[in-house]
């Protein structure tokens, strides 16, 4: 579904990521793992274009997108959940999510999708008229996810949804991404949790300084020496 080939990207004079190339199978759960700073969400960031590459290519769906716009990259079929969130705070659960389907024109569709949302987190159907800025740091990242399906995307990015968030609600937060992937969205997924994420994913990358150091099935990465006394703590 999602070829990354030999990726170069920079912000200003740093490069972040040097050389990356990472394949995502269709229906398949990928994650990237490494330390802060190795260019996980740079990777992210350069799928969505909101990262502009300067050598390399990203195909979608056997076709090239690294050249356009990240609004048309939603329109594809990508869609990001940002790190820290990034939910409008001021507006409403329910606004948050109508913000998701910005690029749709189907109002029945987009009222179905609010409602599976809604059963996906039951809590957000609760406070659907509170503000954002409200909620528990595992609700806002459960609204943050509910707004990037709102886009209907085949494709959906998670960074780092673990971040700040307790070991229950964690659990709680990858078993819904879980049920997600089941019911056919490809996932690909960055997060510092490498234990839960290798606990879900079919296939991981390691990044370190923004080249891949490893790419292997997941069950390979954790008997991996250098992963668990890395990544594992043990």
């Amino acid at each position: 579904m999602l070829k990354v080939n030999e990726v170069y990207a920079s912000y200003g004079p740093v490069v972040a990521l040097r050389g990356v190339s990472l394949h995502v199978p269709e229906g398949g759960i990928v994650s990237i793992l490494g330390a802060n700073g190795a260019g996980k969400s740079s990777a992210l960031r350069a799928i969505s274009g909101l990262v502009r590459i300067s050598r390399g290519s990203i195909e979608f769906m056997g076709k090239r997108i690294d050249h356009l716009p990240p609004e048309n990259i939603v329109q594809r079929g990508i869609s990001q959940v940002p790190e820290g969130r990034q939910i409008f705070g001021e507006l409403s659960v329910e606004e948050n999510l109508r913000l998701g389907a910005y690029t749709r024109r189907d109002g029945d569709g987009i009222r179905k999708d609010t409602q599976r949302i809604y059963d996906y987190f039951p809590v957000l159907a609760e406070r659907r008229k509170q503000t954002a800025l409200t909620l528990s740091g595992g609700e806002q990242q459960m609204l943050a996810i509910g707004r990037a399906l709102m886009a209907r995307p085949r494709l959906l990015l998670l960074d780092e949804p673990s971040l700040g968030l307790a070991p229950l609600v964690t659990r709680e937060i990858f078993e819904i991404i879980q049920a997600i992937n089941g019911e056919g969205v490809t996932v690909l997924l960055v997060e510092q949790n490498a234990r839960i994420a290798l606990g879900i994913a079919q296939f991981g990358y390691v990044l370190e300084t923004g080249v891949v150091a490893l790419a292997e099935p997941s069950e390979t990465l954790r008997q991996n020496e250098d992963v668990r006394r890395s990544y594992l703590g043990y």
